[in-house]
């Protein structure tokens, strides 16, 4: 189970008020009568009809990996060399010890495809896959399950058993989901076996990494723990509407914040699986990054009000249409580009080879491009195209040149040698922070020593006094902000709002 800090949990109770009869005076009637006291209209008298439909169909997911264990040298070993004592040698190679996990999945066919989560089945070095993966159905049968396919960014696999005549359970349109439903939470919370927790949805679209695809879950209040990962979540009828997966908690413990892919996305990743495809994601090539209020405010937009692009990878459909560094893209295909539509998501799912418009907001103007969409490449290619090689040290000597009183940063261009001590990418030019004024703006939103401010407001910076005129005129200008690009070290580069309202 992936989980993150957060807060709280709800505890919903339905009931209808209800009047005491009197009898005789001063008679006593029962607090709890005994006819069934009626719901809230539309309220479940019962989930029990429900989980005993769908419960066999909900299985064990279990894992056993063998893991080089790290030796440890021996504290005595030294010693008894020391005064002549025999010393065994090692035996037999490296160490290994057996790793395992426990998680959830449910059947979907009758002939044995099982759905779970694909970091249940991954190695534990993050590549590859564990050993061994044993299904165990709600009868108690046991089998060994091979591995169809896993996607690791939509955190799904597919697995398969030799059986027939299975029960199985059907997918349902998390489309239609709205915050208040109930829903059925099944799995194998720490491995004590199948468990129904019950709860209503609290939140659609809910993200928690900051962006992609597949930052989008279903929030609910039902009690997920570790071990419920891979497990279904079921509408009232029944159907599959989420695979249970994170869950947010300051103690790694279910305080009711749940989180489940919703199966909008997980339906169309499983069937490429199991059709032995690579899942279809369309691709652009950009980094991006939300646009904040500070940055919001630096380019004269709307809070939230789509994303702005960091970089721009060579040789990708975005740059081959032309999209630059610093354009905001606000409309994709049409469609707004907001905090719920990001632009990974909505490139995502969009057709691979379909030419589509983009609509980016540069230097205060609207331009609309066609962008050919492309696939996108593995995690592991993304990984190595984003790579960056470290460069040797080299010091400078070069005096501080202090920067202006409202950035509250000292300043210096980037020489050769600074850039080689930094470990910055040759040719890289701007102005290094040499000192950052604790109570500044600037170090509020991170920005510390070393840093490298590559442009202000859209214009490169070679020197202090470029940075410092940029400031100026964006004051005059009316602004309450600018947007710094800034880059440390080999991390890609980012944007920056920092406030000069104060100066």
């Amino acid at each position: 189970m992936r989980y993150a800090y957060g807060v709280a949990t709800a505890l919903l109770l339905g009931g209808t008020a209800f009047s005491i009869a009197s009898g005789p005076v001063g008679a006593q009637v029962a607090q709890n009568p005994a006819t069934a006291i009626s719901p809230v209209p539309g309220a479940p008298a019962s989930f029990a009809d429900l989980a005993a439909h769908v419960m066999p169909a909900v299985v064990n997911i279990s894992t056993k990996q063998k893991i080089t264990v790290k030796q440890q040298p021996d504290p005595l070993e030294e010693l008894f060399r020391q005064f002549g004592a025999p010393v065994p040698e090692q035996q037999g190679g490296p160490k290994t010890r057996e790793a395992g996990s426990l998680g959830s999945g449910f059947i979907i066919s009758s002939d044995g495809y099982i759905v779970t989560n694909n970091h249940l089945i991954q190695g534990a070095n993050g590549s590859g896959t564990v050993d061994t993966v044993t299904v165990t159905l709600s009868n108690r049968k046991e089998y060994t399950a091979k591995i169809v396919g896993r996607d690791e960014l939509a955190d799904l696999a597919l697995l398969k058993i030799d059986a027939s005549g299975l029960p199985y359970v059907q997918w349902g349109d998390s489309r239609t989901a709205r915050v208040g439903d109930w829903v059925v939470a099944i799995g194998d919370p720490y491995g004590i076996g199948s468990t129904v927790t019950a709860g209503i949805i609290s939140a659609i679209n809910r993200g928690v990494s900051g962006g992609g695809a597949y930052d989008r879950y279903i929030q609910t209040d039902a009690a997920i723990n570790m071990g419920n990962s891979g497990g279904p979540m079921f509408d009232m009828y029944g159907r599959v509407i989420g695979i249970n997966s994170a869950l947010i908690s300051p103690t790694g413990t279910n305080v009711g914040i749940g989180l489940a892919i919703p199966a909008e996305l997980a339906k169309p990743v499983i069937d490429a699986l199991r059709r032995g495809e690579k899942p279809e994601r369309g691709y652009l090539g950009v980094s991006l990054q939300p646009v904040d209020e500070d940055i919001a405010a630096s380019l004269g937009l709307p809070k939230d009000r789509g994303e702005i692009v960091r970089t721009v990878q060579a040789g990708t459909p975005a740059a081959k249409a032309g999209i630059k560094q610093g354009d905001v893209i606000v409309a994709v295909n049409g469609k707004d580009v907001t905090p719920d539509d990001t632009v990974s998501y909505l490139v995502a799912n969009l057709p691979v080879g379909s030419r589509v418009p983009v609509t980016v907001l540069r230097g205060g103007k609207q331009v609309t491009v066609p962008v050919t969409v492309e696939q996108r490449p593995t995690e592991e290619e993304l990984a190595r195209e984003l790579g960056i090689n470290d460069q040797g040290t080299g010091q400078d000597n070069n005096p501080a040149v202090p920067g202006t009183q409202a950035l509250g940063l000292s300043l210096q261009a980037v020489t050769p040698q600074i850039a080689q001590a930094l470990k910055l990418p040759a040719g890289t030019t701007g102005v290094v922070i040499t000192s950052v004024d604790s109570s500044s703006d600037a170090a509020q939103k991170g920005l510390q020593r070393g840093d490298v401010i590559l442009s202000v407001n859209g214009q490169r910076v070679t020197n202090p006094a470029q940075v410092s005129a940029s400031v100026e005129a964006a004051r005059k200008s009316g602004r309450s902000s600018v947007l710094m690009l800034v880059k440390r070290g080999s991390q890609p580069e980012a944007f920056v709002g920092i406030d000069i309202s104060g100066g």
